[in-house]
């Protein structure tokens, strides 16, 4: 057990994963991703409101924490795709969490999500 004095010098894992996905549109991102590897453009679609600079932007930082892998092809013109890591993949019961308690709070139907997969198909 932890002496309570301690606390404020380990970090919080909590804390560490809430500090890393800080903001809607990296959920949104990972949320979009969890459908299967997406092109920039398809991002864009699929996120309405959401700048180019600003996908932009939480790509790169999901990249740099190892969530989320870029894949350049070599053609013309060139091809940028984005998929989630296994890393990345691990925040799938979290995200599935939250997309439960997000309908039973709505008391609506589920949405059609890209975490909820109907394997039965």
């Amino acid at each position: 057990m932890v002496d309570i004095s301690q606390c404020s010098e380990i970090k919080c894992p909590i804390q560490f994963v809430v500090d890393l996905l800080d903001n809607k549109w990296s959920i949104l991102v990972l949320r979009e991703l969890f459908g299967g590897d997406r092109r920039t453009h398809q991002l864009l679609a699929a996120l309405p409101g959401i700048s180019t600079k600003t996908l932009t932007q939480r790509l790169r930082e999901l990249e740099a924490q190892g969530i989320v892998d870029r894949q350049v092809y070599a053609e013309i013109p060139p091809r940028v795709e984005y998929s989630l890591t296994p890393k990345g993949r691990q925040i799938q019961p979290v995200m599935a969490a939250l997309h439960q308690v997000g309908s039973q709070w709505l008391e609506q139907e589920s949405c059609l999500c890209p975490l909820i997969r109907d394997d039965s198909k």
